[in-house]
């Protein structure tokens, strides 16, 4: 494998390395990704990973050795499944793990070249490795419920939001399964034309696309961190604070006064 190169379908996110393995003789329909830590693995979650490899033929779920050592309970946990008859070697025959990558910004590059789509953890969702993925060109399916509700439960949903993708979040397991299973069954009609809105996005200028607009949001950023340090020093009482959003860079918050707020202070 070269940074890079090759599709998906073609790279079998390195299931040539694994001898025992039951895709190495055949093709490759649709890789499912997840390049969190295990530690951010809900059994639930799970489920409805090895649910959507049953539904879609070869299919094949590419994880991160993160940490390699977690492999085997990985692995014991599908042949344990009481939910799936018979054997379940099929199953863990199509689960296979890329090694870790030092660079961050070669681990992001990777995610075209071996994920078609990342199914979110829950109730943490992935933070950086969504961002990488998303910023690849990957979409993203999550689920957004009432035990995910927070920070860390709401960031792909968001970015889904801003970045009109918003059929990719869930309300239930059941919903999060079945668009999984669409994406990887109708690949023409759902899933080629969501990647192909995703990667526009990133491709957008005059103006930037605000979700990839980081000088954008570091201005709105800079606004609202002024009008909390305004408001603790004035000691007016706690309250939420709303920014307006912005692309002009020479507009800041203003107080009751019209005067600047650095200048104030």
């Amino acid at each position: 494998y070269t940074l890079g190169t090759g599709t998906p379908q073609e790279n079998k996110c390195l299931a040539s390395n694994y001898s025992d393995s039951a895709t190495n003789n055949r093709d490759v329909s649709f890789v499912y990704c997840n390049m969190n830590k295990f530690l951010k693995f809900h059994p639930t979650t799970v489920d409805s990973w090895l649910a959507i490899l049953e539904r879609v033929p070869d299919s094949i779920l590419c994880l991160l050795e993160n940490p390699v050592e977690g492999i085997p309970n990985i692995q014991k946990f599908v042949k344990s499944h009481p939910e799936f008859s018979g054997s379940k070697q099929h199953l863990v025959d199509r689960i296979h793990f890329l090694p870790w990558e030092n660079s961050p910004f070669d681990n992001q590059r990777r995610m075209s070249d071996f994920c078609n789509v990342v199914l979110d953890s829950h109730p943490y969702n992935g933070h950086t490795t969504a961002a990488d993925s998303l910023y690849a060109g990957v979409p993203i399916v999550t689920l957004s419920n009432e035990f995910g509700m927070d920070m860390g439960g709401l960031v792909t949903t968001s970015g889904n939001i801003v970045l009109g993708m918003p059929e990719l979040n869930a309300g239930s397991y059941a919903a999060y399964t079945e668009i999984g299973v669409r994406m990887g069954l109708d690949t023409d009609r759902i899933y080629t034309r969501t990647r192909t809105r995703l990667v526009e996005s990133c491709l957008q200028t005059a103006p930037m696309h605000p979700f990839w607009d980081v000088s954008r949001y570091t201005r709105n950023l800079e606004r609202g961190l002024s009008e909390a340090f305004r408001r603790y020093v004035m000691e007016e009482p706690w309250d939420h604070i709303t920014i307006v959003d912005t692309d002009d860079v020479n507009e800041h918050v203003q107080n009751d006064g019209g005067v600047p707020v650095w200048q104030e202070l």
